[in-house]
């Protein structure tokens, strides 16, 4: 609870560490770990490795957090951790210092208790997930790649609790694409509309179409893919003016049935398909990802049955994560974290008791993945 409360009392807002990740490389270098600073224009990351084999578990997550918004909202200062009624509250609290804090000391644990074991163990911290994420994991993994350092089994401390800790864990997420639209017409008076191209009228019976287009029934994993309009734009103010041009930005989240090509290649049929004159560009946030079962989702069912007496829900659900840069490079991934409830909202918090097993959970992990027989 110490190393947390130093964590949140650091403002570190996107994409700011504020002095995060120097106090988590601190307790690791103690430990042993070689840790690397891999700063990216404004974006701070940490890699930190113990052990030269595999095969590799890495802990990872992020440092920066959402602003807190009208501080005088919140029953405490966001920035300095407060206890009430059996809970930690501050922003970052559950999303996901506690996360971060719990894997320290997890491992701290683990390594007093077993400074031998099979393969090796490392952490990944960035301070750019909550914000546009290029320069932060995404470019950590690119450059692991580029030296031939693989990792195996990941885990991330994402809050991926619903209502009590350890009831679901993610095992894979949707991937997230994005259009950005413009329509060009013509401007003109509304009484002549004969003399003007109307972007709207012109849009509308395609945005009708998007909406009623069945994408995919899902699978036994993933939920339909949906498309939502996120933004939509046009119009001179004047009740009297038609636009010359109309501005929209819409968005999927898709399932493993399409991918990005697929699904973009759909959409451009689409709009061919209609009379208009525009542009649209791409924005790619992740490609979905699945962890298939095997040792890393047993170990993670296992930890979790041990504490709490119950089974997880196995999920792909919720937004994006960090998760779709790692899976790619062929790494299993999980997320196990806090419960989500306060997540981004005023007085976020965590039960101080949740990172405590949180904490014991990150430990058995290790001891069910790098202590047996055949870890190597």
């Amino acid at each position: 609870m110490a190393l947390l409360r130093s964590l949140l009392r650091c403002r570190s807002v996107t994409p700011d560490d504020a002095g995060c990740q120097p106090i988590l490389a601190e307790r690791l270098a103690a430990l042993g770990f070689k840790c690397e600073c891999m700063p990216f224009a404004e974006v701070s990351n940490l890699y930190a490795r113990r052990g030269e084999s595999g095969p590799v578990l890495c802990f990872a997550g992020h440092t920066d957090v959402v602003p807190p918004g009208l501080e005088s909202d919140w029953s405490s200062p966001p920035f300095e951790p407060t206890v009430r009624g059996g809970s930690l509250y501050g922003r970052g609290a559950a999303d996901m210092k506690s996360g971060l804090a719990a894997m320290i000391v997890a491992i701290e644990q683990f390594i007093a208790a077993n400074p031998e074991y099979a393969g090796s163990l490392a952490v990944l911290i960035t301070s750019d997930e909550e914000g546009c994420a290029r320069d932060g994991t995404l470019r950590v993994v690119e450059t692991l790649q580029a030296r031939g350092e693989h990792i195996d089994w990941c885990v991330l401390g994402e809050p991926s609790s619903d209502g009590q800790l350890g009831d679901m864990v993610r095992i894979g997420r949707r991937g997230s694409l994005s259009g950005k639209l413009t329509v060009r017409g013509i401007q003109g008076h509304v009484a002549y509309p004969q003399l003007a191209d109307n972007p709207i009228r012109r849009f509308a019976p395609l945005l009708a179409e998007l909406h009623t287009i069945e994408w995919d029934r899902g699978n036994e994993f993933f939920p339909p893919t949906s498309f939502q309009v996120v933004d939509l734009q046009a119009g001179t103010g004047f009740p009297n003016v038609t636009p010359a041009e109309l501005k929209a930005r819409f968005n999927f989240r898709y399932s493993t049935e399409w991918t990005y090509q697929t699904l973009q290649a759909r959409v451009e049929a689409v709009f061919a398909a209609h009379d208009l004159d525009y542009e649209l560009k791409w924005h790619l946030s992740g490609e979905p990802f699945l962890t298939a079962a095997g040792d890393l989702i047993e170990a993670v069912k296992t930890a979790i049955q041990e504490h709490t007496g119950k089974a997880p829900l196995l999920s792909t659900g919720g937004g994006t994560s960090d998760g779709r840069f790692i899976a790619p490079a062929g790494t299993d991934v999980v997320e196990l974290g806090p419960v989500n409830a306060t997540i981004h909202k005023i007085d976020e918090h965590v039960a101080i008791g949740d990172v405590i097993t949180l904490t014991s959970m990150y430990r058995r992990i290790m001891e069910l993945l790098l202590l047996r027989p055949n870890a190597d």
